[in-house]
């Protein structure tokens, strides 16, 4: 027993007691040993559990590969015949994208304002705000299209609602985070000189988050394009709904052309994004 633990304190004090330098001064500083090997061990020790409690089985991936392979085989020759009935629906994902985006983003400009520390100083109705963005911001996109197609019927509008709400939540987080860190002796001088608020955050501030903000509406744009195309599994419209109905019916060539024509879509909307971004930046 004195063996084992004389053996295991060894260990220990290899690893994590701080380690004596000596300098050339000839004074000693303690350095604290790594703490690689303690974080290596829990990072194993929650990966096998993991494992265990999911029931993850690698091997079913490479026996399920070969049916993978012939599904994917389908989906990368589309059906050319079956663009006709694409153009329609990805005409309305794009609409619920724009016009979501827009009312979103428009939104969450004066509330990004009223949940910035640093410009609303009154702390209980600061924290009220932040529980009612971090309520919406826990919803998924799903789960909004869903309340909004019970609440407004089946349709492009439940989706478009789903997107508003969806985009208020993304770009008010971002842009308040913005607000905070914003140089504020501007708006501070303007409130000495006896601007009210909206005149001094109006004056000195939102020059400053424009840039920022315009980024923020043209990120949520690119994400709302491919969320909106999967809100049509509950009713909201959109791809979605052809995306559902060609998995239903094993319809995988179909499906390829589904998702052809959203991928040029986003391929497109993402690059010129991104060239308005950098030319903000």
């Amino acid at each position: 027993m004195k063996n084992n633990s004389s053996g295991a304190l060894s260990l220990f004090d290899r690893f994590f007691k701080p380690e004596k330098i000596t300098l050339e001064n000839g004074h000693t500083v303690m350095r604290p040993r790594s703490r690689t090997p303690l974080i290596t061990i829990v990072i194993i020790l929650v990966l096998y559990y993991s494992i265990q409690v999911t029931g993850f089985n690698p091997g079913i991936i490479f026996k399920r590969g070969a049916q993978l392979t012939k599904i994917l085989g389908q989906i990368f020759q589309p059906d050319s015949s079956y663009f006709s009935k694409v153009w329609s629906p990805l005409f309305e994902t794009i609409k619920m994208s724009i016009m979501g985006s827009f009312i979103g983003c428009l939104l969450a400009l004066p509330f990004s304002v009223a949940v910035s520390a640093n410009i609303n100083h009154n702390k209980v109705l600061l924290s009220i705000l932040r529980v009612i963005l971090n309520i919406i911001r826990t919803l998924p996109t799903l789960v909004i299209a869903s309340i909004c197609a019970l609440v407004f019927g089946l349709g492009t509008f439940a989706g478009t609602t789903a997107i508003i709400v969806f985009t208020f939540g993304v770009v008010s987080k971002m842009l308040y985070e913005s607000i905070e860190t914003v140089d504020m002796r501007a708006y501070e001088a303007m409130e000495a000189c006896g601007a009210d608020k909206f005149r001094a955050f109006w004056s000195a501030i939102f020059p400053q988050i424009l840039p920022t903000y315009l980024s923020h509406c043209l990120y949520s744009f690119e994400m709302n394009i491919r969320a909106a195309s999967i809100l049509g599994y509950v009713g909201a419209g959109g791809l979605g709904i052809l995306i559902d109905e060609r998995i239903g019916w094993r319809d995988y060539n179909g499906l390829g052309t589904v998702l052809l024509a959203l991928f040029v879509t986003v391929f497109f909307i993402v690059n010129i994004s991104r060239f308005l971004r950098s030319k903000l930046s």
